[in-house]
């Protein structure tokens, strides 16, 4: 049996960083708003808890990013397929990830993907060319490492 999962990111403002992974994946910031205001109308969450993103109600310390064609929740907007979650934790990032994205564009496309990639806010790290293969490594928004083969 498959067991549901998503990655969970540690970072210090989440909503910047699921909008430049939606934007590096081609993948979608969830829409939890409908959830919110339910939430909100009913008392059980505080306003304290909720920011404004997107032009719509957030979770202040919570936001995923989930692939297009995956099914998700009407009701919650929660992704119910391929999702990355970014989590607000108050320490910084301190050394080097260990588990990381590699990111595939089309073949010979590398260095046009990297180059849209520093333009959403990602930072070149080095080069890598070893005989098994060349790839970029680069840092996101809040520094984390991964890889453009």
């Amino acid at each position: 049996m498959a067991v549901h999962w998503k990655l969970v990111v540690d970072a210090a403002d989440p909503h910047p960083q699921a909008a430049f992974w939606a934007e590096a994946l081609g993948y979608e910031v969830e829409d939890n708003s409908r959830l919110i205001e339910r939430l909100l109308g009913l008392g059980a969450v505080d306003a304290a808890q909720i920011t404004e993103s997107g032009g719509r109600k957030a979770w202040r310390d919570l936001v995923a990013v989930r692939h297009p064609d995956d099914p998700y929740d009407k009701e919650s907007g929660t992704g119910l397929g391929r999702r990355i979650l970014f989590q607000r934790v108050p320490e910084p990032k301190t050394d080097k990830n260990r588990l990381h994205l590699d990111l595939h564009p089309d073949p010979g496309t590398r260095q046009a993907e990297t180059e849209r990639l520093v333009a959403l806010g990602a930072a070149v790290q080095r080069e890598v060319k070893m005989p098994g293969g060349e790839w970029t490594v680069m840092t996101d928004p809040e520094g984390n490492e991964f890889c453009v083969h």
